[in-house]
């Protein structure tokens, strides 16, 4: 079903770059940019995530496998849009992951690492090499995916609460640095998100009360447009009613 709400905006001639875009959530975000006519570059790290993608006689679409995690990957991804398209208008970073279930006593140092790396040093990465041409460009949207957990933890998800409120903390202040450039920086905090992962994992929950991905994309959206031009350093609640 298409994405009605995203047919409001138009980004012809935008360059995007959604990491994770081949997700649940990054693979509604790049539908969302690619209905309202943007060429998008969206990475990936798993095979298996790409076997559906989404093109319109509008719109083009390039799929590019690169670790977000690892700065030699990130620099010959960001390198080779620049190469082709001259600039990257809009980053939105989908990479992460979750893990909880555990008290903080009986989290590995393995599984606090593997949080951090997943959901804050790669959105330090993919900002960092993004960022320098967007300064130079004097213009830019990024958008992070941050959590309701980064406001406030449940409990047992210590390394996911700490790297989720790490990465409001980082939009905070590259919002700050980059503000002169004419640069937006936000992120959106989800709280449990309407996927089939999501639904196999907890088949008894009230899905009703889960913010679906193609929500996300339309907020999403809004930020990367000219409406948003005004905002910047926030983290937007998306919780739905959860």
């Amino acid at each position: 079903m298409a994405n009605q709400n995203s047919n409001r905006h138009d980004f012809s001639n935008k360059i995007v770059l959604v990491t994770g875009g081949t997700g649940a959530l990054g693979s509604s975000i790049t539908k969302a940019f690619l209905e309202s006519n943007a060429t998008v570059i969206s990475s990936y790290v798993n095979d298996k995530e790409t076997s559906q993608t989404h093109t319109n006689s509008k719109s083009a679409m390039q799929l590019v496998k690169a670790n977000i995690t690892n700065e030699e990957e990130i620099e010959k991804l960001v390198s080779n849009i620049l190469d082709k398209y001259g600039r990257i208008d809009i980053l939105v970073n989908v990479v992460g992951a979750y893990l909880g279930g555990k008290s903080l006593v009986e989290l590995e140092e393995k599984e606090w690492d593997l949080m951090m790396t997943l959901n804050l040093k790669s959105a330090f990465l993919i900002s960092k090499h993004v960022t320098r041409q967007m300064v130079s460009s004097k213009t830019g949207k990024i958008i992070h995916v941050s959590s309701r957990n980064g406001l406030r933890s449940m409990g047992y998800d210590s390394a996911y609460s700490a790297s989720k409120s790490g990465l409001i903390r980082l939009v905070e202040s590259l919002a700050e640095e980059t503000k002169e450039s004419n640069i937006n920086v936000n992120c959106i905090m989800p709280s449990i998100i309407d996927t089939q992962a999501n639904r196999k994992t907890m088949p008894n929950a009230d899905f009703t009360k889960w913010v679906k991905p193609e929500d996300l994309a339309n907020v999403v959206l809004f930020l990367s447009s000219d409406e948003a031009k005004t905002i910047t350093g926030a983290a937007i609640p998306t919780f739905g009613i959860a």
